[in-house]
C-alpha cells in the first residue's frame, strides 16, 4: 500500500468527473490511498466533497498563497463543519517567486489558516517558495504546528531546519527528474522516516512518465525512485512512508 499524501484529481480544472474517475479508480486497482488537497475556497469544498464520496480518499482544506487575494473566510466556515474526511489544513503558505498575491496578503492569510490549524488541532500543508526568510518566523508564532512541507526543493540547511522543528519533507515527481546536483545530493540524505511521498497530479509527473497527465498511481514510481537511491527495497519505503502519513494525518 501507498499514500499519495497531495494530488489534486478532485480538481474540475484540470480533471473532468470521467477523468477524476479514472484516475482514482487506477489508484485503488495500483493499492493507493490519496488526500485530495485545496488551493482555493471553492476547489476545498470541491476536496470533500470527492473525498467524502470515495474510499481511502481524505482532504485537505486551505487557500493557496496564489489565490489569498480572494480570501480565505469559507475555509473558516468548512472547518467548522467538522467533516470526517478533513484531515489537514492547505496547501497553506507563502509564494515569493511569483508574487500572484501581495506578499502582505499571502501572510495575513497564512496566519489566520495557521490559526484555524491551531484550534482543530490540524497538520498543516505548506506551500513555499522563496520565502522562508519570512516563513520560518510566522511559524514560530504558532506553537503545536505539526505538518509537511510539500514539495519540497529548498536548500539542505531549509530541511534541516524543518527536520528539527518536527515537520515532514513532501517528495514527489520532481525527485525523479532534477539535474540539480544539490537537490540530488539532499534528496538522498532525507531520512525514510520523515518523508512523504506525494504526486501534486495532475502536476509534475515522475519519470519515466514525463510528458503524460501524472496520477495518484504514479506515486509508486516515486517511491521506486527514492528505494533505488538509497539502495534499499520499494516495499520497505511503501510502508515507512505510508506509516508517515498515518501518523501525520491519523488516516
Amino acid at each position: 500500500m501507498l499514500v499519495d499524501t497531495h494530488c489534486h484529481i478532485h480538481d474540475h480544472e484540470f480533471f473532468d468527473t470521467a477523468a477524476a474517475e479514472e484516475a482514482y479508480l487506477n489508484a485503488r486497482t495500483a493499492g493507493v490511498s490519496m488526500i485530495c488537497v485545496g488551493t482555493t475556497q471553492p476547489d476545498s469544498r470541491a476536496a470533500v466533497e470527492f473525498a467524502a464520496a470515495h474510499d481511502a480518499t481524505w482532504a485537505i482544506v486551505g487557500v493557496h498563497p496564489h489565490e489569498a487575494k480572494d480570501g480565505v473566510a469559507d475555509i473558516g466556515a468548512i472547518l467548522a463543519e467538522k467533516h470526517e474526511k478533513i484531515v489537514g489544513v492547505g496547501e497553506i503558505g507563502l509564494d515569493y517567486y511569483y508574487n500572484h498575491s501581495p506578499r502582505e496578503v499571502q501572510i495575513a492569510a497564512l496566519e489566520q489558516q495557521l490559526q484555524w490549524a491551531v484550534d482543530y488541532r490540524l497538520p498543516v500543508s505548506f506551500h513555499v517558495r522563496e520565502a522562508y526568510e519570512d516563513f520560518w518566523p510566522i511559524l514560530a508564532n504558532f506553537s503545536g504546528i505539526s505538518g509537511v512541507l510539500h514539495s519540497f526543493t529548498d536548500t539542505q540547511a531549509n530541511a534541516d531546519r524543518a527536520l528539527e522543528q518536527g515537520l515532514y519533507i513532501g517528495v514527489n515527481g520532481i525527485s525523479t527528474f532534477t539535474r540539480d546536483a544539490e537537490q540530488q545530493k539532499m534528496f538522498k540524505n532525507l531520512p525514510l522516516k520523515r518523508i512523504l511521498l506525494e504526486t501534486d497530479a495532475p502536476f509534475l509527473t515522475p519519470e519515466p512518465f514525463r510528458g503524460k497527465i501524472n496520477t495518484p498511481a504514479y506515486v509508486s514510481r516515486v517511491a521506486d525512485f527514492h528505494a533505488e537511491i538509497r539502495g534499499i527495497e520499494t516495499a520497505e519505503v511503501a510502508k515507512i512512508t505510508s506509516d508517515n502519513a498515518k501518523s501525520l494525518f491519523a488516516i
